[in-house]
């Protein structure tokens, strides 16, 4: 399989199922933004590589988790509205961001500040992972509720959430920094 095609060469891309959009159409702005968020996952998995911590295996393996369902939520959104999405979100897909968030916040000190996103590379990287998520979730509720299935609204505004605590968790857990935000500037 060739990697170019050259279909895009005029400002055009192909949805799954073939149908042609802009390039800058929202649903493909939607679906890259997912696949952004994703990439700045894989380089804040790469960050840890060389540490070392009791939970590093169950992190990274919950962190594969979410980027295939990541893909797959992007996959959905480039699937035209009137076909077939081979693969669906789930509710359940979302509780379990839910309770991931619950289990790590469990462990974290408590939030009595805003914080920067700061401390360990991974953690900083985490935290554009989660800002990228935010911005995928905005371009999805720009296409309308007629346009995208609504748990993937749901599922991308959980995704930042657990972002953020991904980040709170991987610093706390490799003596990162967290610095509050500045009271008085």
């Amino acid at each position: 399989m060739r990697i170019y095609t050259r279909s895009g060469d005029k400002g055009t891309t192909s949805l799954i199922y073939g149908q042609r959009v802009p390039k800058d159409d929202l649903r493909v702005e939607a679906y890259g933004t997912c696949d952004e968020a994703n990439s700045m996952i894989g380089l804040a998995l790469s960050f840890l590589d060389k540490e070392d911590w009791s939970e590093k295996d169950a992190f990274l393996e919950k962190m594969h988790r979410i980027q295939t369902i990541l893909f797959h939520v992007g996959a959905e959104l480039a699937t035209p509205k009137d076909k077939e999405v081979t693969w669906k979100l789930k509710k359940e897909h979302i509780q379990e961001l839910e309770d991931q968030i619950d289990e790590w916040d469990k462990t974290l000190e408590p939030l009595r500040n805003f914080i920067l996103p700061s401390g360990h590379s991974a953690s900083s990287a985490l935290h554009t992972a989660r800002t990228v998520a935010r911005r995928a979730e905005r371009t999805a509720v720009g296409m309308g509720d007629e346009a995208v299935n609504p748990l993937v609204v749901s599922y991308l505004n959980r995704l930042s959430d657990f972002l953020f605590v991904a980040a709170r968790y991987v610093n706390q857990s490799l003596k990162g920094k967290e610095i509050p935000l500045y009271a008085d500037i």
